[in-house]
């Protein structure tokens, strides 16, 4: 394996460093071209954490700048937006810029929130300090700007302190300002998890809608986030939402010339992340173009729009890595988010989400609604759908609009670092936490036989983690069960559920991955009574002999099979083995 040329930019979320420090640096200049083709007044743009939001934001704010614009110039020669013409270039150092992330503004209530935000006005404030020596400036306005430079305001004057630092910018360079503000929705992700949701929702509606709908001064912004937020009223009383074509963009008739680019739409869709052309120039690059199909399974499969991307922080951490596979993405702070949804699920949902584990073909249909109510997700299986798709948790490979003219999609699991981390939650759910290594004792008996071994396993989670109310429907219960447990398998052996084989259908069939592997097939039963237990499964290992549910593992190849009879009845089972 060849060294990388360049370090990788891990962490590197200004421009200015990433172009002059020597990091390996992936040309995304064209998107200042499309924003100024585009003339939008407002652009929201959707994307999962750790894409390249803020490091966008960063570009954007080193090329308008007004400020060291001069210096600034010189980061952009040679990049695409230079090569695209002087039409463009006279953008570069044209206006004020206000920049700023709330992506750290998370916390735990909201007098803590107002506290965080209060700091957080002060040091933005600080950035703009020479408008106290402004003789455009009123002396009303300096007394504001003391007052918030301070951290003296109260929460009332706190909700205009965007509008009005742009108001007075406008005032001091007699030019309406840029807004660039990141992460957005990042205080009403915590206030949602935290307890303090309302609270949070009527601050930021006055602070992000003073800015944004009735603020004269306002030149451009453009706004990233995780979730489109439409339904809870942040910018403005009384939404409608509509979907135009297949992209499924929102239109937002309270806010005037506001486009969304979600991971639905087309607009700007090779922005964030890696196209399938830019991994493969890394993955050269660095001299390890054999592990591009790799690379493949693990980290691409997003699809923002019709665009096929990988996740960037992942490619960058696997070459940073020695290029060693394992989840990098789903480990960073912010993305416990899976847990939280997993926790209010009911058990129809639960049930569909298992079937994403085991079946790497499988999908679930949702109806599309990207403004997200947060408290809908415990209850609304399209809530929950579109948070799972909008925070990376799932992948819409399929949009139509069915005869009422709404618009469904289908979604399924982008690759194999998402997979394991719907395992981990899944298996925390089913087996309980810290269950990790009894699980794998209880898979490796399965698939050596030794049923004594395997039973004892089951039975202490039966025991352990599985109550009566679950078993209400003990068929659908167990085999779910069955599945949830066994998805730590994948990689090793496909998993197949209620499919003909023979002469009828199996419930959970393990066909191997690798060459003289064993098979698996398991049947499994209810009993009504723990006396019926023992001829219960009896009677499901005699089912799979006699209705050779083993010929497509034969037809396979694989030499050998073990099968299992399985009934249960409440906490308690029995297992034959043949």
């Amino acid at each position: 394996m060849e060294t990388q040329k360049k370090a990788m930019p891990v962490g590197v979320e200004d421009f200015r460093d990433l172009v002059t420090k020597g990091y390996h640096f992936v040309d995304k200049t064209r998107f200042i071209r499309e924003l100024l083709d585009d003339k939008g007044v407002v652009t929201l743009i959707t994307r999962p954490r750790r894409f390249g939001k803020t490091l966008t934001l960063s570009m954007l704010g080193y090329f308008f700048n007004i400020e060291e614009a001069a210096e600034n110039r010189s980061l952009f020669a040679g990049l695409d937006i230079a090569r695209a013409g002087e039409k463009y270039m006279q953008e570069q150092g044209s206006r004020p810029v206000v920049f700023l992330t709330l992506k750290e503004v998370r916390s735990t209530d909201f007098t803590s929130m107002l506290t965080g935000l209060t700091e957080f006005l002060r040091k933005l404030y600080g950035e703009f300090a020479y408008l106290t020596d402004s003789d455009r400036l009123s002396a009303q306005d300096k007394e504001y700007f003391s007052v918030i430079w301070n951290a003296t305001g109260k929460a009332e004057l706190m909700k205009v302190a965007l509008s009005n630092l742009m108001n007075m910018l406008e005032k001091h360079h007699g030019i309406k300002p840029l807004l660039l503000l990141d992460e957005y929705d990042a205080p009403i992700l915590a206030a949602w998890e935290n307890g303090y949701y309302r609270e949070c929702v009527d601050f930021m509606r006055g602070f992000l809608g003073s800015a944004l709908k009735t603020n004269p001064p306002l030149g451009a912004a453009v706004l990233t986030g995780v979730t489109r937020i439409s339904k809870e009223s942040i910018f403005y009383q009384g939404i409608s939402d509509s979907h135009a074509a297949k992209a499924a963009v929102h239109c937002l008739s309270g806010l005037n010339n506001l486009k969304v680019c979600s991971v639905l739409t087309e607009r700007y869709s090779d922005i964030f992340g890696f196209t399938q052309a830019e991994a493969a120039r890394l993955m050269e690059d660095c001299g390890v173009k054999d592990k591009l199909p790799e690379l493949k399974q693990w980290y691409d499969g997003y699809l923002f729009g019709d665009t096929e991307i990988y996740n960037p922080w992942s490619v960058i951490q696997f070459v940073d890595n020695g290029c060693k596979f394992q989840r990098y993405w789903i480990n960073v702070s912010g993305n416990s988010i899976l847990g939280v949804l997993l926790k209010s699920v009911d058990e129809a949902r639960y049930e569909e989400l298992q079937g994403l584990l085991s079946f790497r073909a499988s999908s679930v249909e949702a109806l599309m609604d990207e403004g997200i109510i947060y408290p809908d997700i415990g209850t609304d299986s399209n809530a929950l759908y579109m948070m799972l798709l909008t925070t990376g948790y799932l992948k819409a490979i399929e949009i139509w609009q069915d005869a009422r003219g709404r618009w469904w999609c289908r979604l399924q699991i982008p690759n194999r670092e998402v997979l394991l981390a719907y395992e981990d939650e899944v298996l925390a759910r089913v087996a309980g936490p810290g269950s990790r290594v009894a699980l794998f004792s209880m898979l490796d008996a399965m698939t050596a036989g030794k049923a004594a071994v395997f039973q004892k396993y089951l039975g202490r989670i039966l025991r352990d983690m599985v109550s009566f109310h679950d078993t209400a429907q003990p068929e659908a219960f167990y085999h779910g069960l069955m599945l949830g447990l066994t998805v730590l398998m994948e990689g090793e052996y496909r998993i197949e559920s209620n499919r003909e084989s023979g002469y009828g259908r199996f419930d959970i069939a393990f066909f191997p991955l690798k060459e003289n592997a064993p098979g698996v097939i398991l049947e499994l039963k209810a009993a009504k009574s723990e006396e019926e237990l023992e001829a219960k499964a009896r009677e499901a290992l005699e089912q799979i002999g006699a209705k050779a549910y083993n010929t497509d593992l034969a037809r396979q190849g694989v030499k050998e099979i073990w099968s299992y009879g399985i009934a249960f009845c409440g906490k308690r089972m029995w297992m034959e083995v043949r």
